[in-house]
């Protein structure tokens, strides 16, 4: 599986952090919606298209929250 993007609504601390990540794997998509950072709860979404998963971050990024969009690190191949 392969993460394409990163979004952090810039807060920290386990009640206020929140992240959302799309990742790929093969003809899949996947959105996951984090809060709690890295030991917090998770939901994820699975689409048949890059389109529809983008639809969803853009559903999941709207709010009051300032989002930065952070750059994923290269796989290790």
């Amino acid at each position: 599986m392969e993460q394409r993007k990163h979004w952090w609504n810039g807060k920290w601390g386990r009640i206020a952090r929140k992240d959302v990540y799309l990742r790929t794997n093969g003809d899949q998509w996947y959105v996951e919606q984090r809060a709690g950072g890295s030991e917090g709860t998770s939901h994820f979404f699975e689409y048949d298209s890059e389109d529809a998963a983008i639809d969803m971050v853009r559903a999941l990024l709207a709010g009051p929250d300032e989002w930065r969009e952070l750059s994923v690190r290269p796989s290790a191949r």
